[in-house]
């Protein structure tokens, strides 16, 4: 793991992203504090295949139906329904 400051990071930026090319994590701080992180994208080892939750997840017939007028007013006019 490599560590820096923002102001570092601004300066060194390609280094940066060669660091994490080569798999290395780099963390960002403002004033001490850890503030990102930024680490290579995991690639995927297998492909997605559809289909694979089959019958795990259920939706309601009234999903999509519109929602009653206070909870579509507590949308509308937050500031109302806290009231």
């Amino acid at each position: 793991m490599y560590s820096l400051e923002i102001p570092e990071g601004q300066a060194e930026f390609a280094e940066l992203l060669r660091r994490v090319l080569e798999g290395e994590e780099v963390i960002i701080s403002q004033a001490g504090t850890p503030i990102a992180r930024i680490v290579p994208i995991a690639e995927r080892k297998l492909p997605r295949i559809p289909g694979l939750d089959r019958g795990q997840v259920t939706i309601s017939p009234d999903f999509d139906a519109p929602l009653p007028d206070e909870v579509l007013n507590a949308f509308i006019n937050p500031t109302d329904a806290e009231a």
